[in-house]
C-alpha cells in the first residue's frame, strides 16, 4: 500500500501476495509458484492482450519480484487494464498498489507527486466494488499517512471505517485497529484484532493475520519484547503454516542480542517459506556467532532468492559476503 510504514516480511505478506479471492491463476499464486504463473500469464496475454486476470496478476508478479526497474512496466499494465476494463475494481487497485510502491521507493517528493493518483485509484476501486476490502484497507492507510494537503486525514479514515461497518463489522473492527496502531494504541489494537470474526471472508481473515503481525512489530519497535514474543507465539499457534510468527520471534530475540537463540526460529521460518529477508537475518546471527561458513551460505541464498530485498539490505548483504570471503 502507498506510503505504508512496514516491516519487510509484513510488507510481502500484506501488499505483494494478496490475491483476489477467485481468478484463473489463484491457486498457483497462493502456492507461490511464481515462475509457473508468469509463464501462464505471458501465454494468455499473447492470445488475449487485454485479459483482466492476466494483467492484474502480472502487475502483482512484478511487485513480488521487487525490481524497481520494472515498476514502470507494471504501471503501464495497470493502466492498460483500466483502459480495457473501466468498471474493474481490481484494475484500479492494481494501479494504486503500483504507484504506491513507486512513491515509497522514490522518496518524499516522489510520494507527494504520486499522492493524488494513488488516492484516486483506491477511491475508484472502492466505488466500483464496495466489497473490495483490500482496496478499502489501502485507502485507509492513505488517509492515515498522507498529509491533508493531498487528501489525507484521520477524519476521512474514521468516515471510511464507519462506512465499512455497514458492509462488514469485522473489517471495520480491523480498520479501527489500524487507526489505533497509527496512534500507538498497540494494546487496544491487539484486543480488537483478536476479537474480530472474519466469517467466511478470506480477504478479511488475511487482513486480521497481517495486522496481528504488525502489532508484534509495533511492540518490538517499542522494545516491549515480552509482548512482541507473546504476539508472535499467538501467530505461530493460529497460523502454523505461515512463517511470520517464527520470523517475528527470531527478530525479537535478535534485537535483544540473543543471536544464537534466534537462529532456530529463522530456520523454522525458512522451512515454511524460503524468504530473502529471513536468510539475511539468519546470516547476521550466524556472522555474530562466528559461524562463517553457514553465514556465507545464508547471505548467498538471501541474494539469490526472489522476491529480492530492498536496496539497503541488498547492499549490506553483498558487503558482508565480501568481508566474510576475504
Amino acid at each position: 500500500m502507498a506510503l505504508q510504514r512496514t516491516i519487510p516480511l509484513a510488507l510481502l505478506s500484506m501488499a505483494l501476495t494478496h490475491i483476489a479471492e477467485a481468478h484463473e491463476f489463484s491457486s498457483q499464486m497462493k502456492e507461490k509458484k511464481y515462475p509457473e504463473v508468469e509463464r501462464a500469464v505471458n501465454a494468455r496475454l499473447l492470445t488475449d492482450p487485454d485479459n483482466l486476470d492476466a494483467l492484474v496478476v502480472k502487475t502483482k508478479l512484478i511487485m513480488i519480484e521487487g525490481k524497481d526497474t520494472r515498476l514502470d512496466e507494471a504501471a503501464r499494465l495497470a493502466e492498460q487494464c483500466i483502459a480495457a476494463h473501466p468498471q474493474s475494481s481490481e484494475c484500479q487497485e492494481a494501479l494504486g498498489n503500483v504507484l504506491g510502491t513507486k512513491a515509497t521507493r522514490g522518496g518524499i517528493m516522489s510520494a507527494l507527486g504520486y499522492a493524488g493518483k494513488i488516492r484516486d485509484a483506491f477511491k475508484k476501486a472502492v466505488e466500483l466494488d464496495p466489497n473490495n476490502y483490500k482496496a478499502r484497507s489501502s485507502l485507509l492507510q492513505y488517509y492515515l499517512q498522507a498529509p491533508a494537503i493531498v487528501g489525507g486525514g484521520k477524519g476521512k479514515a474514521q468516515a471510511l471505517i464507519t462506512d465499512t461497518a455497514k458492509l462488514s463489522p469485522a473489517a471495520a473492527s480491523l480498520f479501527q485497529a489500524t487507526l489505533d496502531l497509527s496512534e500507538d494504541k498497540t494494546t487496544q489494537a491487539e484486543a480488537m484484532i483478536l476479537t474480530a470474526n472474519p466469517g467466511g471472508s478470506e480477504t478479511v481473515a488475511e487482513m486480521q493475520r497481517n495486522l496481528l503481525v504488525n502489532v508484534g512489530y509495533s511492540y518490538l519497535q517499542e522494545k516491549k519484547y515480552t509482548d512482541s514474543e507473546r504476539v508472535f507465539l499467538t501467530i505461530s499457534q493460529r497460523y502454523p503454516a505461515n512463517p511470520a510468527g517464527s520470523y517475528g520471534m527470531g527478530k525479537s530475540l535478535q534485537e535483544q542480542g540473543k543471536q544464537k537463540d534466534a537462529i532456530p526460529y529463522f530456520e523454522k521460518a525458512i522451512v515454511l517459506e524460503a524468504n530473502a529477508y529471513t536468510y539475511y537475518s539468519m546470516a547476521q546471527c550466524l556472522q555474530v556467532t562466528n559461524d562463517k561458513v553457514k553465514a556465507i551460505s545464508a547471505y548467498e541464498k538471501a541474494l539469490a532468492i526472489s522476491p529480492h530485498m530492498r536496496k539497503k539490505m541488498l547492499s549490506d548483504a553483498q558487503d558482508q559476503l565480501t568481508l566474510l570471503k576475504r
